[in-house]
């Protein structure tokens, strides 16, 4: 047969269709950014409340929370895009049918399955980094931040001290509190240290000190220039001792085995080492990208909107899809965890019952007839 030339029409089209592409995806970009923005405000708000009570408290320092809040942060970005792309086109194809251009693209002959090559479009990329982020970046952001707390639990009392507030030690037998710390002159400032050791309480009080290590390895806090009260004030063996030094021995921290956390380990130890739990962790990071892609899709039926049901009544069940579709990805993980279930069963059978109501959502925008005629 012979081959010929594209007419001009053609050529009018393909351009045209080109141009219709990048315009929506380019929409799809300015809606989907600011909704990314609120939801990382809100994720990074909230954690920063928590952070900072713990650092109120006393078990986080306060250099330690800029860096857990960039691990937090780090770790709930996956789900954060997915979120953020599902509500992108979502709201976008939305618009389109309130101000009417969805009739105009249905009154030229075309159908809903030709916004699929646009959506994809758009979706594609997001989704390639969803899935960089799930199973590269996130643990890797929560091992550094397991690492993070190990070192912070195995800091010895004065080091764990910050300046301004009283801190109990770890055997419960003594309290500090250390008004200034200097780093580079490694001197501290107004040293305030009550402890209770075989039934006698004392305190002691100096101007400044500085930390000592000895040669067999003991550390000591060295007082210099202070006062110890010994005893129980108006009783006759209570004592008042002024002393130009003074060193307390620092009991060490007994180191903790690591808690092997199945999130924190990387992929590729996951597949090394398939376990039940361990194959549950897997599922769950392909689940992110894999229900990202069938949300973005989905999003083109569930964007219809019908006037007289009202304008948000097609978001309200686009969020209760997508609570229930993740909420069944963390069952069926549990399940393969616990083995209850396979782990392809459940990897596959929930991403194809949603792939089949996707399909069936389609299908019901575009029958003549509806479903509701079709049982009459």
């Amino acid at each position: 047969m012979q081959d010929y030339p594209q007419t001009s029409l053609q050529k009018s089209k393909t351009v045209r269709g080109g141009l219709f592409q990048r315009e929506l995806q380019r929409e799809f970009m300015a809606t989907g950014a600011p909704v990314f923005a609120v939801l990382v405000s809100l994720v990074v708000l909230s954690q920063l409340i928590r952070l900072l009570t713990e650092s109120v408290s006393g078990s986080l320092p306060v250099d330690g929370v800029l860096v857990m809040l960039g691990f937090s942060a780090l770790n709930y970005l996956p789900v954060l895009l997915s979120v953020s792309m599902f509500l992108a086109v979502l709201l976008t194809l939305t618009r389109c049918y309130r101000d009417s251009e969805m009739v105009t693209w249905f009154s030229s002959g075309l159908g809903l399955t030709q916004w699929i090559r646009p959506v994809l479009g758009f979706a594609l990329p997001v989704v390639a980094l969803i899935g960089l982020m799930s199973l590269v970046f996130s643990p890797w952001a929560l091992s550094q931040a397991d690492e993070y707390k190990r070192r912070l639990d195995s800091r010895d009392d004065v080091a764990a001290a910050q300046p301004g507030m009283f801190r109990e030690s770890k055997q419960a037998d003594r309290v500090y509190f250390l008004e200034d710390v200097d780093v580079h002159k490694k001197r501290i400032g107004n040293i305030f240290v009550q402890s209770n050791q075989n039934g006698i309480n004392s305190v002691m009080m100096a101007k400044e000190g500085y930390q000592e290590t000895a040669s067999n390895g003991d550390r000591f806090l060295v007082l210099l220039n202070g006062t110890r009260y010994e005893g129980v004030p108006g009783q006759s063996d209570f004592r008042m001792v002024e002393f130009a030094r003074y060193a307390v021995r620092i009991e060490a921290v007994e180191t903790k085995l690591p808690f092997v956390n199945p999130k924190a380990l990387s992929t590729l130890a996951l597949v090394e080492q398939p376990t039940s739990w361990h194959l549950s962790e897997l599922e769950w990071r392909l689940g992110l990208p894999i229900s990202a892609l069938i949300l973005a899709v989905m999003a083109i039926p569930l964007s219809f909107v019908n006037p007289r049901a009202g304008r948000s009544l097609n978001l309200i069940m686009a969020i209760m899809i997508y609570m229930l579709y993740n909420n069944m990805i963390s069952v069926t993980n549990a399940w393969v965890g616990q083995g209850k279930l396979g782990p392809i069963a459940g990897l596959s059978l929930l991403h194809l019952a949603m792939l089949l109501l996707v399909a069936m959502l389609f299908y019901r925008r575009m029958a003549v007839f509806s479903w509701r005629r079709l049982a009459r």
